[in-house]
């Protein structure tokens, strides 16, 4: 896998939404590589001034590379299929999800498929997840990638991290989607009807 990461930005009406947390991640995967210049990414971005956008940032450890602005619609899930992958990694925001695509291809008649690594529920393709268990709103503990808006929902202490198996998904009373574009999106679905 080569080293071009991707940050994904809410923009919406010209307001770009929550940099800090995209600037956060940005300067961490830096900080692996050993980087120290860093850049700051509202310098890259300009965005439209009408409609929601969502803004593709790509960066590697020499700098930002390119940024674009794509018309946002959400996409409706409905269905999420159960998929197995013990070996996935995706702990930093790379640019290369052919892994990812892989897995997405193997939906079936499902809206996004749900990966479970090594029996741990871990993400969706485009989002983090959050289980209601009529108290508390759960996310794995063990995600495949520590996204942005569920860093955010951590820090404001309205999601509690917690290793979910495979088991417990059928206990749950309520799901929920979550990256930079969607927020927090509950599924209106009863959860036991959404998997597959």
């Amino acid at each position: 896998m080569n080293n071009t990461f991707l940050e994904t930005i809410k923009v919406f009406e010209g307001e770009i939404f929550h940099l800090s947390y995209h600037q956060a991640r940005y300067e961490s995967v830096l900080k692996h590589f050993n980087v120290e210049a860093v850049q700051d990414l509202g310098d890259f971005i300009t965005p439209p001034e009408n409609g929601l956008y969502r803004c593709r940032l790509v960066y590697d450890t020499k700098g930002c590379t390119q940024t674009t602005y794509h018309p946002y619609q959400k996409r409706e899930i409905n269905a999420l299929k159960m998929l197995h992958d013990d070996t996935i990694e995706y702990a930093m925001k790379y640019a290369n999800r052919e892994r990812l695509d892989a897995l997405f291809a193997q939906r079936g008649d499902a809206d996004d498929v749900l990966i479970i690594k090594n029996g741990f529920v871990t993400d969706t393709t485009i989002a983090n997840i959050a289980f209601f268990d009529g108290k508390r709103w759960l996310t794995p503990a063990s995600p495949l990638l520590e996204g942005t808006t569920r860093q955010r929902l951590l820090d404001e202490a309205k999601i509690v991290e917690e290793e979910i198996r495979i088991q417990d998904v059928a206990r749950f009373k309520q799901v929920a989607l979550m990256n930079a574009m969607v927020d927090f999106a509950i599924i209106p679905k009863n959860p036991k009807e959404l998997f597959c």
